[in-house]
């Protein structure tokens, strides 16, 4: 089904908006019709995007593991747009590798990142959607969140939590007319990988195990163009090569 137009009029948040899959999750909502705030601490690559884009975009520079800023997410938003339709919470960071090996404050910052961002976003946002009687929330989660998947507790534990979390809150506000539902990719070519073992990462790359953020972006304006009453709760997405 063809999906240009199919949010047109729609004003769109993304987080971690700058690279990877909120940027293609971004870029797939403009084509799709819609304007887009911005959400990154990148403020050079959001001027970039800004300049490449125009009034389709409104970058929002913002360290959302800064309370404060994280705190005034939706009264910036609201003060640039005036209403929020669609919002994708997609910030996150990765820790992989031997728990063992893992530094704390890494642990801290990737666990407040992954779950008490996302968390607060969503808390931040409800309100105003269950005001206006409609809203969409996408969440990036992990396939790590349905496997246990043994190179990276840390990650797939948060991902884990953030699964919970969006079917719980799914069967409190659906009677307001708003979903919410995870994206689950695989591996994905993104700034997340950049802890991965350089072997590990060329081997997942000349196998066919890794995907591109665009497809992500494919399954989500899919999830977000449905009409209201189908709720897509979670995609999980994978390169057709990647064995668990």
């Amino acid at each position: 089904m063809p999906t240009s137009g199919k949010l047109e009029g729609k004003i769109a948040a993304v987080t971690g908006a700058a690279s990877g899959i909120g940027l293609a999750s971004a870029e797939a909502m403009i084509a799709s019709g819609a304007r887009v705030v911005l959400i990154d601490r990148d403020r050079s690559s959001l001027d970039s995007l800004h300049d490449s884009h125009g009034d389709k975009v409104i970058p929002l520079h913002m360290d959302l593991l800064d309370a404060k800023s994280c705190a005034s997410l939706l009264p910036l938003i609201l003060e640039r747009t005036g209403h929020l339709d669609i919002f994708h919470a997609n910030a996150g960071l990765y820790v992989g590798g031997d728990l063992v090996d893992a530094e704390s404050d890494a642990i801290d910052r990737m666990l407040n990142l992954n779950i008490n961002v996302v968390m607060k976003n969503v808390h931040d946002v409800l309100p105003h959607m269950i005001e206006r009687g409609i809203g969409d929330i996408v969440v990036t989660s992990s396939l790590a969140a349905h496997f246990p998947t043994p190179w990276e507790p840390v990650y797939a534990s948060s991902k884990w939590a953030i699964n919970c979390f969006v079917q719980t809150v799914r069967r409190q506000v659906f009677k307001h007319n708003i979903r919410i539902g995870s994206v689950s990719p695989g591996p994905v070519i993104s700034a997340l990988l950049a802890d991965w073992p350089p072997e590990k990462l060329e081997e997942a790359k000349n196998s066919g195990s890794l995907m591109e953020a665009s497809e992500v972006a494919d399954a989500i304006i899919f999830m977000l163009t449905r009409s209201r009453g189908v709720t897509i709760r979670d995609v999980v997405i994978l390169p057709s090569r990647f064995d668990l």
